[in-house]
């Protein structure tokens, strides 16, 4: 097997797919002696400056794999919370009601996501982080919203704020 062909098998098995923002894992949490975990991860907004979400999720051990089955996939139930971390500027967002994916992680070997999506409520002057597992098929109602109110806050758009 060519090196690239193993690097991308090793890549698909890990099932990790960042679109726009990274994680940077912050902490772990064991919960049992399965070995299973609560991981915690922060997402800095690629195109929000001075906002960072914090999502945390079940990691399944490798002993619960085994004895349950279902290898390939962790559960889809997450937390969020965003807030404000420095002075907000935004960038070039999505303005649309489906705003725009800010954070994707494979969950599964090939198909399970871990989605967080950016939407902005003009009305109400605020960002609103979604977050919520996507899949093929049987797609999962398991979901966490986070808000950031702009209301009252110094920022600054670089497109011009929306009128």
């Amino acid at each position: 097997m060519s090196r690239n062909v193993l690097l991308a098998a090793v890549i698909l098995a890990a099932g990790v797919t960042a679109t726009g923002a990274h994680a940077q894992e912050v902490g772990e949490v064991g919960v049992d002696w399965l070995g299973n975990d609560i991981i915690v991860e922060a997402i800095r907004d690629p195109k929000v400056d001075g906002v960072t979400c914090h999502v945390a999720y079940f990691e399944r051990g490798m002993i619960d794999r085994l004895q349950k089955g279902n290898w390939f996939e962790d559960p889809s139930n997450s937390a969020l919370s965003c807030r404000q971390t420095g002075p907000i500027k935004i960038g070039d967002i999505a303005l649309g009601e489906g705003g725009e994916e800010v954070f994707k992680q494979g969950i599964s070997l090939v198909w399970k996501k871990q989605v967080v999506n950016r939407i902005y409520d003009k009305a109400n002057d605020t960002l609103i982080y979604l977050s919520h597992t996507r899949q093929v098929q049987d797609g999962s109602a398991k979901m966490a919203i986070s808000t950031v109110p702009l209301y009252g806050e110094d920022v600054v758009w670089s497109q011009g704020k929306p009128q």
